[in-house]
C-alpha cells in the first residue's frame, strides 16, 4: 500500500503507478482550533510505503501521525524534501541541531526492518542520526537528463558553492559539459556572501545546479555574477523548489531562462519526476 501524505500526494501516485500497486485514499483536514487531522481510510495491511515531503511544520505533523497509523508495523518511508536539513549546525551558543531532533522523531515510530528514503538530503550526515536504514537517492542524473532536451551548447554546469560543486560534476560529465563553481560563504543559518568568481562563461549557455532554491536570493545573485561575465542564457536546475515568498519574481528579474526542478515539492516548475528513482529504490529488499 502507497501512502500520499499531503505534500506529496501527486509523486505518491506515480510511484503507485509504476509499481502496480495499491495507493490509499486518506483525509488531511484539521480541527477548528487548527490541529491536524490525518485519517487512512483504507485498509493498511501489515506493511507500507509512506511517502511525505516536510516543507512545513504542518507536514511534519501529518507525517508524524502518519507514522503512528503503522506503529508497530514495517514502513519504507519516503521523504522526498527532509525540511530543517539545513539546520544541521550550531552557529550560536544555545542553539539546538533541529535536523538531528527531526531525525530523532520519525526514528523513533519506525520498526525493525523499516527503511527511510530522502532525495539529494541537504547534509548526508543527519542521516546518521537514524538507527534504521537509511538511504539518500541522487537525482542529478534525472535533472541532466532534462537538461539534455533543451539542445545547449556550449554548456558549462555551475553550482553556487563547493558544497554542490559534486552534483556539478555529475551532471556535466553525463552532458559533456564544462563545471565550475561560485564563491559563497555562508556567514549564518539565513545570511550568505557570494564573491564573484571568473568562470569561462562568455558567450555560453549556463545552468546553475543546485539541491535547493529556497528564497531565490543566491540564485539571483548568481545569475547577475554571469550575466556580467558574458553568459548568453542562464538557466537554473535544482533537485527541491522551495521557491518561498517571491523567489520567482527575483528569479526572473535576474533573467533567469527557465526553472528545471522536480517534483520532490510539487510546484509549477517541477517538470522532473523522481517516482522512477524512489519505485526503483524500494523495490530492492
Amino acid at each position: 500500500m502507497i501512502i500520499g501524505g499531503p505534500a506529496s500526494q501527486l509523486l505518491a501516485g506515480r510511484v503507485a503507478g509504476i509499481l502496480d500497486d495499491d495507493l490509499a485514499l486518506c483525509e488531511y483536514s484539521q480541527f477548528p482550533d487548527g490541529e491536524a487531522y490525518t485519517q487512512v481510510l483504507d485498509d493498511p495491511g501489515d506493511d507500507a510505503v509512506i511517502v511525505q515531503s516536510t516543507p512545513s511544520d504542518r507536514d511534519i505533523i501529518c507525517l508524524l501521525q502518519l507514522l503512528d497509523i503503522f506503529r508497530g508495523k514495517r514502513v519504507d518511508l519516503v521523504v522526498p524534501y527532509f525540511g530543517y536539513a539545513r539546520q544541521d549546525k550550531q552557529f550560536k551558543p544555545g542553539e539546538p541541531l533541529s535536523a538531528r531532533a527531526m531525525a530523532t522523531a520519525v526514528d523513533a515510530f519506525l520498526e525493525k526492518g523499516s527503511r527511510v528514503f530522502t532525495v539529494n538530503i541537504h547534509d548526508r550526515s543527519v542521516l546518521s542520526h537514524f538507527e534504521h536504514e537509511t538511504r539518500d537517492l541522487d537525482a542529478t542524473p534525472l535533472l541532466a537528463g532534462e537538461i539534455k532536451k533543451l539542445g545547449l551548447k556550449d554548456l558549462v554546469i555551475v553550482s553556487p558553492d563547493e558544497g554542490a560543486l559534486k552534483m556539478a560534476q555529475v551532471a556535466a560529465s553525463r552532458l559533456g559539459a564544462d563545471y565550475d563553481y561560485l564563491k559563497k560563504t555562508r556567514l549564518s543559518g539565513d545570511k550568505v556572501e557570494m564573491a564573484p568568481k571568473k568562470i569561462d562563461a562568455a558567450g555560453r549557455d549556463v545552468v546553475v545546479l543546485d539541491d535547493m532554491i529556497a528564497t531565490g536570493g543566491t540564485m539571483a545573485q548568481a545569475i547577475s555574477i554571469l550575466k556580467e561575465q558574458g553568459a548568453r542564457r542562464v538557466y537554473l536546475a535544482s533537485v527541491h523548489p522551495v521557491l518561498t515568498g517571491s523567489a520567482v519574481l527575483k528569479l526572473c528579474r535576474a533573467g533567469v531562462e527557465a526553472i528545471i526542478a522536480t517534483d520532490t515539492l510539487e510546484k509549477a516548475v517541477s517538470t522532473v519526476s523522481v517516482a522512477g528513482l524512489v519505485a526503483e529504490a524500494i523495490g530492492r529488499r
